[in-house]
């Protein structure tokens, strides 16, 4: 069974990339970043095509490529161009995709549109990354909020970096979702590293994942 997933993050800088990887390597799914901001000799792609290793994943080009590292809405105007939903196409595949979004899943993409928009256009399921630190319980509940006030269809939450069990707890009590997964603070991401938390991904939940669409 191949599905297309969304990976969102509760703010920048979550771990959206390395929980991708991980998922990546974990289904042997095929990788799409919608929109990259900057680092374009390093970009997310490029980062989780080193981290995977296995032999069937492909990589999809990015609908935009803007050269800043800012928020999609001003690289663009930057760049000269302006970012339309329209032409933010999912690629086609027989196999599992992963997609992973820019930033928070209230980035704006143009001065009317934001990234949650085109995750509510899509009608595709979300996967968040929430990570621990003072204030990520807000925007963790924020963003389930987000996605719920406009029937975007949750998967579960993925936990980054250091773990404070009652912080999580709270959050998966309060909200109802499933824990996919944990990824501790490393010194390093390795493809070992990223191996080794594959296969810690019990895939059972893509297989039995129901959406309320």
């Amino acid at each position: 069974m191949s599905i297309q997933l969304i990976v969102a993050g509760i703010g920048t800088e979550i771990g959206k990339t390395v929980t991708s990887a991980v998922l990546v390597e974990a289904l042997q799914a095929d990788y799409w970043k919608p929109i990259q901001s900057g680092a374009l000799e390093d970009s997310d792609t490029a980062t989780v095509r080193r981290l995977v290793s296995n032999a069937t994943t492909r990589f999809h080009p990015e609908a935009y490529r803007l050269t800043q590292p800012l928020s999609p809405h001003a690289a663009a105007e930057l760049d000269g161009i302006e970012i339309h939903l329209e032409h933010i196409n999912v690629p086609q595949t027989s196999n599992t995709l992963i997609i992973e979004l820019a930033g928070g899943l209230l980035v704006p993409l143009n001065d009317r549109d934001l990234s949650i928009d085109w995750v509510t256009q899509s009608g595709l399921p979300v996967v968040l990354v929430s990570r621990n630190y003072l204030g990520s319980i807000n925007h963790t509940l924020l963003s389930v909020e987000a996605c719920r006030s406009r029937r975007i269809p949750l998967m579960g939450l993925i936990f980054n970096g250091p773990t404070v069990p009652a912080t999580e707890q709270f959050i998966l009590n309060y909200t109802g979702l499933r824990c996919l997964g944990r990824i501790s603070q490393e010194t390093e991401i390795t493809s070992e590293v990223v191996q080794s938390y594959a296969r810690q991904i019990d895939s059972d939940w893509i297989t039995t994942f129901q959406s309320p669409h």
